[in-house]
């Protein structure tokens, strides 16, 4: 069984008083749960790529470069 990472206080930190610029009282008595919802964590995901965008994507950068006439 492998180790749990440890908790990624550096980042954070980060996100809470740097980008958030919460007060460090108000950072420290938020819930692992408050502090979650207010960074983002539960905003649903981005819907994935369609069939149809996916084909536009494809055709516009195909794998393999056609070869000039020469």
């Amino acid at each position: 069984m492998s180790e749990p990472s440890p908790f990624p206080w550096e980042m954070v930190m980060h996100v809470g008083l740097c980008l958030l610029r919460l007060d460090p009282r108000l950072f420290w008595a938020l819930t692992p749960r408050e502090f979650a919802a207010m960074s983002g964590a539960f905003k649903p995901a981005p819907a994935g790529l369609g069939r149809a965008d996916l084909a536009a994507l494809m055709a516009l950068y195909p794998d393999q470069k056609e070869e000039a006439d020469g």
